[in-house]
This record gives structure tokens, sequence and C-alpha cells, in this order.
């Protein structure tokens, strides 16, 4: 098991090394001070586990998350506990108060164990451009943060910069492109249907001819997405329309 330490203070990085040295299957590969060092080192290292503080200079371990597009497993470590909700929500694995206290480790190193040991399914073959499409998705817009698996998000809406997300009742903005999301989503279950827009088929409930030739779905919820002609036009000689 592989484990970045990220937190801006040498002295503490250090005490959770030496906790950690009590753990021999778990290795420590890197540390970082900062969200964006943070960041590469995680892109270059792969860790299985990221023990992260919360407040830093250049942002918040939140605003790392935010920046992901796939998270590894996270175990909080700060002095501050006003997080704690916030943590949980994206499904950290662990909320650590420093001083971190041997016991209170190794028990969230239990549960990090546990998550390992689960049995997976057996993954399908999928094209290369479909990564991580059973995955989730962190979303961080304003004080309110999710981890969305992205068989659960019905639609994804371009606004400038940003992608609104559909899921459940929740429409929060993501600082993604529509672009940089089409090439991690399973061309299988996710359809690009304009400039603007991506539907998961999973939640496609009708379809009704549309002006000039396109066509409109309707999603749960009698959401309303129109479809260009052209992306039409596919569709209908994809499903023998």
């Amino acid at each position: 098991m592989r484990a970045l330490i990220v937190d801006d203070e040498r002295l503490a990085r250090n005490e959770l090394r030496r906790l950690l040295a009590a753990h021999p299957a778990l290795e420590v590969v890197g540390e970082a001070a900062n969200p964006i060092e943070a960041r590469a080192a995680i892109e270059a290292l792969a860790p299985d586990l990221v023990f992260l503080d919360v407040q830093m200079p250049g942002g918040s371990g939140f605003d790392l998350l935010a920046s992901l597009d796939a998270a590894p497993a996270v175990i909080f470590t700060t002095a501050f506990d006003q997080y704690a909700l916030r943590a949980f929500d994206v499904s950290a694995l662990d909320y650590l108060l420093k001083p971190i206290e041997p016991a209170r480790l190794a028990h969230a190193l239990r549960k990090f164990e546990a998550r390992l040991q689960l049995p997976a399914p057996a993954p399908a073959p999928q094209p290369a451009q479909a990564q991580a499409a059973d995955g989730k998705v962190f979303i961080k817009d304003g004080e309110r943060c999710w981890f969305v698996a992205l068989e659960q998000i019905m639609l994804f809406e371009s606004e400038g910069n940003y992608t609104r997300v559909y899921f459940d009742a929740n429409r929060p903005m993501l600082l993604r492109s529509l672009n940089q999301l089409e090439a991690r989503l399973d061309p299988e279950r996710f359809l690009r249907v304009s400039r603007r827009q991506i539907v998961n088929l999973d939640f496609v409930t009708g379809i009704a001819p549309g002006p000039g030739n396109g066509m409109v779905l309707t999603l749960k919820g009698e959401v309303k997405v129109p479809m260009s002609r052209r992306r039409a036009a596919e569709f209908r000689q994809f499903n023998g329309l």
C-alpha cells in the first residue's frame, strides 16, 4: 500500500511518518507541502492513500480534491474540527485531529485495508478513452462538496469553462470543460447530444422529433434535452431508426 503525506508543516509530516513506521505494510512514497505539489505528486506517484491537511498555503485540501480527475482514498489530518462534516461529505475514510493518536491512526488504516479487501467485479472491456467510466467525480461548488458516481449523473451541460452537473436534485458547477469530461466517460452510457450537452442514456425516458430534423430527449424528471441534427442523424443510424 502506497501513501502520500500532504501537509504544509514539516514537523507534522515528520511526526506522521514516525507514527506510520509502526505499520510496515504501508509505504510512504512522497510528501507535499501545498495543493500544487500534491497534485503533481499524485499524478506522478499514483498513491493508494493520501493523508491530507485541510488548511495550507495556496489552497485547501478540498481545493486539491476538486482539481483531480480521480482521487485516491483520503484520510484528513488537521488541527481544525470544524471541517469534519465536509470531509465525510466527500467520502473521506477518516478525519484525524492533531496531535494524532496512534490508536486512531491504526483504526483509520484498518478501514483503509478493509476497503482494499472488498471484492471488485470483473471489469468489462472498454475503449481506451473510457477512463474511470465507473469511477467518481469530485465537485466543489462554493462551500458544498460531493463525490458523485458517474453512473448517478443524468446530464452534463457546458457553461463556458464550467460544466453544470445534474444528479439527484443537485445542479452544481464543475471547473472542467465538457471536452475534458467526455474523454473519461463510457461512450456506451454517455451520449454527446450537442456542443453543450452530454446525457446519460440510462436516464432517457422518451425520444421525440425535434426542430430541423433533430430530436428531443426526455430525461427523468421531465428534463428536455435537444439533440442537434448531426447528432440525431448519427443516433438514428447507430440505432437503426
